[in-house]
């Protein structure tokens, strides 16, 4: 039971809608002369399971914490561990479901509850005069504050700053802070965004110092005028002082404005300018960047140019802290994203933690700065009670749109306020909006949920297929059903806020999207979702890793992998998709005409020019290179274009080169120097063109290989290299290589996005008509002079639909590398009965020994790519082992498929015989330790069991990937449908060392 000292009443705040008493009016958050005493660290902590099983009299100053544990700060009490298992709880995830009864403001009586408390010293010179201010960066979800045992008040809104005057509660010498955090709260129903449910102080807390004539709060507006090239400054503040910004010559009162010939920040062209503002009290430290935005003409304009945004969603995560984040993993987010051609970036769905926005002030990001706001749970009761449109929640919901905007209005790279994320409708996102627009006139006001846009200042959409897209880049998107507010929509920019969702192997589709940015005005880009997957690091018991995903922790609610959705794994290691991105919104667009002899290039960028840019190119025969040299480009202007003849140098590459080999010619666009975010050297942008076509092995001169000798013996048939089995047909040795011989497969581990989708699961299709379980029928086999042909009908039970599959053996035409034993492989695919269903894959399936675990090919690559996400798939030679052809997505699906291959080889480590296929048109491969079946069956990396086998997929077609995990389904043009086939591919023993031709 509570005791006396701890009543009902003194715990209402929990399940107020209030968001806090006590608290101080919000401010600017900046960098001041004035003392801070930083309070991170080690505190003492006790974990209560309720509000009932509280500490009486915690927070006094003589309380006896000696028994408690320890808990750094920041930190979130589920992610700390004591050998491997959570100590305090465990994380929890649902994408939209409340995991409490959806019984507003009220939340359970299982309310865990983190009790804190840090004792620290005053420091002896801690001034006298003016006011001691404690400031929680961030807190969740809803917490109490007690100093010295004095009652300081009590906040919400997690993901934004709060701070309490401690004046009068200050002690000299010995000071004791407690803090009481809760689970949930009334709070808790604001932020239901799409993450791992987390709690505790999980954000920095510090003690600071106000001076008496301090700045108190401070706004600058910094604006640019782009026609005359002058900037006007203008800086209000609580206190009067003077504004010095020595390197324009600047010095100015509190309130005055001054106008100089400046530079102007951009995301392309970051320019900050230092200053100082000094009060009687104080001295605080500026960076300012003059830049304007507005929407007019229809367009999101900064300095009269219209952006194109190359975007994502950005949580806060770390595999092992959870949302508590270091400036040095901010950084390398940055340093990420602009190597990858990012320029923008979404805070989903919640301002991000101070010092992530002076990065992107510093390196260049634009940001749409997010509120922290999400009610998504109340979708599931048809949006009953939902707080967007409750009057009883306006306060709370302008509190949180208040904290942000005073926060970071100080910020260049934020040129647009969001009122949060999926939150239905109602007239208290309207007063977010409005009295945003009131505050800061100079920003834009974006809500992604309300699609009649009357508040909002562009219209945003998230997972609109490409079609709609096409349709609102054209301006016919079906009309609203008010003509006044459809006409107020059509008028405004087009934002995709979220799009191309990067779960698992994918997202497909992406080029697609980007020339229809390119190609309509109206279209102003988008952010992929999202930038990481947020998998929680553990080990199993043996100590090999792997990232938890939703369930993991035995949540009873939870939405399993979809926590697992970002262009960058749980380590920030990138994945394909973020490769094939950086591909896709390259700023600076190449092409070469090899009959002209020209290349043209067409810069993207929507302010600075190419002169940062130096051109390199390089003539590879079969991936062999033959010669290359810098390409002069004068610099280009930003969207403009320029067309330059090729030199000397490159002119004789492209006419030498060995007799009927494929040469390819690929043009770079690199780093002239160092940048703050990447090295000189550092690759921007490519392209290929292809300057001799070579001979296929098709086109052989006749006769270069004869006709191989077919023997029966026994149980056995030899043709050529190759040792068949008489009863089935099949392959059982290549050379001196044992092979499970190559079959007819459709089957592939279904993808995130075959297995989700908004019109119904794919894989769930698959599975219905049998493919994952087809059974072979062999109808005939039949030696031939040289030639072997084996009838097969392949089906599954319980269906009459089927597949012939034809497979005919002869002597492969000579390439100049295969053996004279070497053999031709025709498969001929007919469909039989009626067909409902795509393809997954269509081609062969074989198994050879672990031993040939060195791969090399001539083809697209280096990373995997599949019909629709292929864009950063370049023509050369590459190599690697089995282990590096494989992406360690965290749930297990179809990866590593490597595209438009010409030959690939296997053979051992340290070399040895090994076996190369080719074919006389491309086809794509991957090579895996484990076969399809237990790909498919396992949830997590850790349980892929090797067996001994390298298994081999050569693949005529695949079916695309798509992002219809949240987003559109496979593109027409990239879906697999039932239909007679004809693939061919040539098998030869290979007997050189590995990895060489």
């Amino acid at each position: 039971m509570l005791s006396d000292r701890l009543d009902h009443a003194s715990l209402d705040y929990v399940e107020s809608r209030d968001p806090g008493q006590g608290r101080l009016a919000p401010r600017a958050r900046y960098r001041s002369d004035a003392m801070t005493l930083d309070l991170d660290g080690d505190w003492r902590f006790r974990l209560a399971d309720s509000l009932r099983a509280l500490t009486p009299g915690f927070e006094a100053p003589d309380h006896d914490d000696s028994g408690w544990e320890h808990l750094p700060v920041p930190s979130s009490w589920q992610m700390r561990d004591i050998a491997g298992t959570p100590r305090f709880g465990t994380p929890a995830y649902t994408n939209l479901v409340y995991p409490f009864p959806v019984d507003p403001p009220r939340v359970p009586d299982a309310n865990p509850t983190g009790e804190y408390r840090r004792e620290f010293t005053l420091p002896e010179d801690w001034p006298d005069a003016g006011r001691g201010v404690l400031r929680f960066e961030g807190v969740d979800s809803a917490f109490a504050v007690y100093l010295n045992g004095v009652p300081l008040g009590d906040g919400k809104g997690s993901r934004l700053p709060t701070e309490f005057d401690a004046t009068d509660a200050l002690r000299p010498g010995r000071n004791v802070l407690a803090v009481r955090v809760h689970q949930w709260s009334a709070g808790s129903y604001l932020e239901d965004q799409d993450m791992w449910w987390l709690s505790g102080i999980f954000r920095s807390v510090a003690l600071m110092h106000r001076p008496e004539d301090g700045v108190g709060d401070l706004f600058v507006h910094a604006e640019y005028d782009h026609l005359t090239g002058q900037g006007t400054l203008r800086v209000e503040a609580d206190a009067t002082g003077r504004v010095t910004v020595p390197e324009l010559g600047l010095d100015l009162a509190v309130g005055e404005r001054a106008e100089a010939p400046v530079e102007p920040w951009t995301a392309e062209t970051p320019r900050l300018y230092d200053a100082e503002l000094t009060t009687a009290g104080e001295r605080v430290r500026l960076r300012i960047g003059f830049r304007t935005v507005t929407v007019s003409g229809g367009l999101l304009r900064v300095n009269g140019t219209p952006l194109l945004l190359r975007g994502v969603n950005r949580h806060e995560w770390d595999p092992d802290t959870g949302r508590t984040l270091t400036v040095g993993t901010m950084r390398q987010d940055i340093e990420l994203m602009k190597r990858h051609n990012i320029n923008a970036v979404r805070t989903s769905h919640y301002p991000p933690d101070g010092r992530f926005l002076d990065l992107c002030d510093e390196l260049g990001l634009w940001v749409i700065d997010e509120c922290d706001l999400e009610t998504h749970g109340f979708y599931l009761n048809g949006w009953r009670n939902n707080p967007s449109a409750d009057p009883a929640w306006r306060d709370a919901l302008l509190d949180r749109m208040r904290r942000m905007v005073e926060r970071d209005k100080n910020h260049a790279s934020v040129i647009m306020w969001s009122l949060g994320n999926e939150s239905g409708t109602g007239d208290n996102l309207r007063a977010m909006a409005d009295w945003s627009h009131e505050r800061d006139p100079g920003r834009p006001v974006h809500y992604e949920g309300d699609w009649d846009s009357g508040y909002v200042d562009v219209y945003s959409r998230m997972y609109a297929d490409h079609a709609e897209t096409d349709r609102i880049g054209r301006g016919t998107e079906d009309p609203t059903t008010d003509p006044e507010l459809d006409e107020h929509r059509r008028a405004l920019p087009f934002i995709l806020c979220e799009y191309g969702h990067a779960m698992g192997n994918g997202p497909g589709g992406l080029s697609e999207y980007q020339r229809l940015f390119e190609q309509h005005p109206r279209l102003q880009g988008g952010f992929i979702w999202e930038w990481i997957d947020h998998g929680v690091r553990r080990r199993t018991a043996d100590g090999r890793e792997f990232f938890a995903y939703g369930g993991d922790f035995g949540e009873v609610v939870h939405d399993g992998n979809f926590v697992a959705d970002g262009l960058v794994f749980p380590d920030r290691v990138p994945s394909p998709g973020l490769t094939e991105y950086k591909k896709v919104v390259e700023p600076v667009a190449i092409r070469v005409d090899a009959a002209a002899r020209t290349v043209s290039v067409r810069n993207g960028l929507d302010f600075a020019d190419t002169g940062h840019l130096r051109f390199h190119w390089q003539v590879e025969d079969e991936g062999v290179p033959g010669g290359q040299g810098e390409l002069t480009v004068p610099a280009v202007a930003a969207g403009d274009s320029v067309v330059v003849g090729w030199p000397r140098e490159l002119s004789e590459a492209a006419d030498a080169g060995p007799a009927g080999a494929e040469r390819w010619l690929t043009v770079t666009a690199r780093l002239a120097k160092d940048e703050p975010w990447a090295p000189a050297g550092h690759e921007v942008a490519w392209t290929q063109a292809q300057l001799a076509t070579g001979t296929p092995v098709a086109m052989a001169a006749p006769g270069a290989a004869g006709a191989a000798e077919l023997c029966v013996d026994g149980g056995r048939i030899t043709l050529g290299d190759g040792v068949f089995d008489a009863g089935t047909g099949r392959l059982v040795q290549l050379g001196t290589v044992p092979v499970e011989g190559p079959r007819l497969d459709v089957w592939r581990a279904p993808t995130d996005n075959d297995l989700r989708g908004r019109h119904g699961s794919e894989a769930e299709k698959w599975r219905a008509a049998g493919l994952d379980r087809l059974e072979h029928k062999v109808l005939s086999v039949e030696p031939g002079e040289g030639t072997l042909t084996v009838t097969t009908r392949v089906a599954a039970a319980g269906s009459d639909a089927a597949l012939s599959a034809v497979y005919r053996w002869s002597a492969a035409p000579s390439d100049g590398a295969s053996g004279a034993g070497a053999l031709r492989l025709t498969l001929e695919v007919r469909p039989l009965g009626a067909w409902d269903v795509t393809l997954p894959r269509l081609g062969l399936r074989a198994a050879v020994p672990a031993a040939l675990s060195a791969v090399s090919w001539f083809g697209a690559g280096p990373h995997e790519a599949y019909p629709d996400t292929r864009a950063a798939a370049r023509v050369g030679r590459f190599a690697s082992d089995v282990d590096g052809l494989q992406t360690p997505y965290l749930f297990p699906q179809e990866n590593g498929s490597r595209a438009d291959v010409r030959w690939v080889g296997l053979a051992p480590a340290g070399g040895g015989e090994g076996l190369r296929l080719s074919g006389p048109a491309p086809f794509s491969f991957a090579a895996r330790p484990w076969s399809s079946e237990r790909l498919d069956a396992a949830a997590h990396p850790t349980e892929l069991v090797r067996d001994g086998l390298v298994h081999l997929t050569v693949d005529a077609a695949q079916q695309g990937i798509g992002s219809a995990s949240c987003g559109p389904g496979v593109l027409p043009e990239y879906r697999l449908l039932p239909a007679p086939t004809v693939f061919t591919v040539d098998w030869a023993a290979w007997g050189r060392a590995a990895g060489t031709e």
